[in-house]
């Protein structure tokens, strides 16, 4: 794992496809919708942005828990630095969407249950760095915040997928509302959409390396690793 992350092409590769995707995002045919019209271009950016956070916030967890088994910190710093990045998809993720809701229901923001939910979820994430701030000790906190974000992680499929379909909502695929791909998501976004969730999730994970290999050079001039 850690020779692939050393490794440039898939970096490359990121930039390209991203490259591509804010090019034919914006200039690529779009189907003309009721409310919609031109906003779904948004989709691009919106929604792989939340797919790359939960992939992101997947591996934190993934890494949360070998350490715990392990006891090493260069697999709490990969726990650590993966969620930041997570968190600032997540972030983005609001950010576009509350754009997209200005244009298409006339609020920035509309006390939806899904954007309701997804700030919830923020909240408990960046309180996972709040956690991990006000504790010294570097395996100490460690162990601490692992548990944390193992519990974190797991309120995300009740208040994203769960608690918003339970109740009227505006987002597609909740509330009874039809998805994306059976409504609007035709050939013409899907030709974009797929590649900009790879995209966007190697960007996350290019980042997310870097921020690693900064923090372990300074845990190694602390002598900590």
């Amino acid at each position: 794992m850690e020779k692939v992350m050393k490794q440039m092409w898939w970096k490359y590769l990121g930039v390209f496809i991203l490259i591509l995707v804010i090019w034919f995002g914006f200039m690529h045919s779009a189907p003309r919708l009721d409310i919609l019209n031109e906003t779904i271009r948004a989709v691009h950016f919106h929604v792989p942005m939340w797919f790359g956070m939960m992939i992101l916030l997947t591996f934190s967890l993934v890494y949360s828990i070998k350490f715990l088994r392990s006891n090493k910190l260069e697999h709490d710093l990969i726990a650590v630095e993966t969620a930041n990045i997570g968190i600032l998809f997540g972030i983005l993720g609001l950010l576009t969407g509350s754009i997209w809701a200005k244009f298409t229901w006339g609020s920035w923001w509309n006390g939806d249950p899904k954007q309701n939910m997804a700030a919830i979820f923020m909240l408990i994430y960046l309180a996972y760095s709040v956690t991990r701030s006000s504790i010294d000790d570097p395996e100490k906190r460690g162990k601490i915040s692992a548990i944390y974000n193992i519990f974190a992680f797991a309120s995300l499929i009740p208040l994203l997928f769960i608690i918003p379909r339970l109740t009227d909502s505006l987002h597609p695929s909740n509330g009874g509302n039809q998805g994306f791909v059976t409504y609007d998501m035709n050939n013409d976004l899907k030709i974009i959409f797929y590649p900009a969730v790879i995209g966007w999730t190697i960007i996350g994970l290019w980042a997310a390396s870097l921020r690693v290999r900064l923090r372990t050079l300074e845990y190694r001039l602390l002598k900590l690793i």
